[in-house]
C-alpha cells in the first residue's frame, strides 16, 4: 500500500507544479516551481525527487507546448536539482545553505540555457550573444523571487510535507 500511496502523492506533486507554472506564468520572473520542488527533494530523497522532475520535465509539455529544448532543458535541470536538494535533505537543516543552493540553481538555469538554446535552435554567434545578455534581465527577478519565496516558505512547506510522508 506504500508504493501506490507513493505514487499517489508524486501524480498529484506533478499536477501541482504544473498548475502552480500555469498559474504564475503570466507574471514574469515569478515562479514557486523552485521552492516547492526544493522541498519536495528535501523531503522525500533524490530518487522520488528525480522521478516527479522527470515526469513534470515531460507532462508539462501538454499545457506549454512541445519545445525541445525547453524539454532537454529541464530533463537535465531538474534533475540536477533533485539529486542535489535529496542529497542535502539528508545531510543539513541549514536553511541558509539551502537558501543559497536555491539561488546557485536558479542561475544554473539561466547557464544551461544559454547554452542549449543557441545550440539547438542555432542561433547565430551575435544571436547567441544576444540571448545570453538578456537572459541576464530575465534571470535578475526569478533570483530575487526565488530567495524569498525559498527563505520564507521552505521551513512550513517541508513540515507540512514530513506530515504527508510519516502519515
Amino acid at each position: 500500500m506504500k508504493n501506490i500511496k507513493d505514487i499517489t502523492f508524486m501524480g498529484l506533486f506533478v499536477a501541482l507544479l504544473i498548475s502552480a507554472q500555469y498559474v504564475l506564468s503570466f507574471i514574469s520572473g515569478v515562479e514557486v516551481i523552485t521552492v516547492l520542488l526544493l522541498c519536495y527533494c528535501y523531503v522525500f530523497g533524490s530518487s522520488k525527487g528525480v522521478i516527479v522532475s522527470t515526469v513534470f520535465s515531460i507532462t508539462r509539455c501538454l499545457v506549454f507546448g512541445f519545445n525541445i529544448n525547453v524539454i532537454i532543458l529541464y530533463l537535465i535541470y531538474y534533475n540536477l536539482f533533485a539529486l542535489f536538494f535529496g542529497y542535502l535533505g539528508k545531510r543539513t537543516g541549514s536553511l541558509s545553505l539551502i537558501v543559497s543552493g536555491s539561488v546557485v540553481f536558479t542561475i544554473l538555469f539561466t547557464m544551461i540555457d544559454n547554452i542549449i538554446t543557441p545550440l539547438i535552435l542555432g542561433f547565430s554567434k551575435n544571436a547567441a550573444i544576444t540571448y545570453m545578455l538578456y537572459s541576464v534581465y530575465t534571470c535578475a527577478p526569478q533570483i530575487i523571487c526565488t530567495f524569498v519565496t525559498v527563505s520564507l516558505l521552505f521551513k512550513p512547506l517541508t513540515k507540512v510535507l514530513y506530515k504527508f510522508k510519516n502519515s
